[in-house]
């Protein structure tokens, strides 16, 4: 069963990954932030999904980590040649 606690980590993780402000920083939040959550999902298969509230919010959460990541990547110097 999931407590509250396993929740607010993922939460927590997706929040400093999306207020990060060093760039360079942000891959590493990000990557965390989708540990936790995929851990989250495996607790899923144990107590009969979550929540459709924190179903959702982990729908959003990965959309805003793909749109973070596609920035990272315009931002990235592309090489001249």
């Amino acid at each position: 069963m999931c407590s509250m606690n396993d929740i607010a980590e993922w939460e927590e993780l997706y929040h400093a990954a999306i207020l990060e402000t060093d760039r360079a920083k942000t891959p590493e939040h990000i990557q965390a932030t989708k540990a936790a959550i995929d851990a989250r999902l495996r607790e899923f298969q144990l107590d009969h999904g979550g929540t459709p509230e924190e179903q959702l919010a982990i729908q959003d959460a990965l959309r805003g980590l793909r749109i973070l990541e596609r920035e990272i990547k315009q931002e990235e110097p592309h090489p001249e040649g």
